[in-house]
């Protein structure tokens, strides 16, 4: 069954709604530099420490400076740190000795062929790759929650050649999820604005979200 992570969660009250339409995991954004979600660093402990297993808890960081990272963890309390910016390779042996036992998903935002290289290399360093639809090289960073879908194909090329688990953001809702799982075979999705009405998660759109997931096998 293809992994459903719930971002952009904002409340204790959405984190339980969302694992209780069955979410395998729940995006807590920190600071950006644009995009929606995010929330401050002491509701995102309040919420993680909360959170029951085996439900994963992601924290979002902008965060490129690895020791700031491992802080920003150690503050938030979550089992696994999402990378939306990129980093050095000398940086994650850095947050792998500062952060035992926390998982390290590295964002990739696929926009060309220049993607699928980047991601097989950056897969040696983490334990996943979530692929999006941001822009990093934009004055005002582009790192999530777009709402935009990309290249499907290069996505599938990189869930075939990584090596490590994939999951699959951008732009989705209950409309092409489906159709994202049968092209690209992730090993999960990820989503925020597709469940969220003005401004708060939609219990009628997860679960149909939930429902065209559980459709696609």
């Amino acid at each position: 069954m293809t992994r459903v992570k719930i971002c952009c969660i904002s409340s204790i009250e959405e984190a339980r709604k969302a694992i209780q339409l069955g979410a395998d995991a729940v995006g807590l954004v920190s600071e950006m530099p644009s995009g929606p979600g995010v929330i401050p660093e002491t509701l995102i402990a309040e919420i993680a420490a909360v959170v029951p297993p085996p439900t994963v808890t992601f924290l979002l960081t902008s965060l490129t400076d690895p020791r700031q990272i491992v802080a920003q963890q150690k503050r938030c309390g979550v089992n696994t740190v999402q990378i939306v910016d990129n980093l050095a390779p000398d940086d994650y042996p850095v947050l792998r000795a500062g952060m035992p036992g926390v998982s390290l998903v590295q964002v990739v935002h696929v926009g060309g062929e220049e993607s699928v290289a980047e991601a097989v290399e950056v897969a040696g360093w983490v334990d996943a790759l979530l692929l999006d639809s941001g822009n990093p090289k934009l004055p005002v960073k582009e790192l999530g929650g777009t709402g935009r879908t990309h290249d499907w194909g290069l996505s599938a090329r990189i869930v075939a050649e990584a090596g490590v688990p994939v999951f699959l953001a951008g732009g989705l809702c209950a409309e092409n999820v489906g159709q994202a799982i049968r092209s690209v075979r992730p090993f999960g999705v990820d989503l925020c604005s597709g469940v969220r009405t003005a401004d708060a998660l939609d219990e009628q759109k997860l679960l149909a979200f939930m429902e065209a997931v559980e459709a696609a096998g």
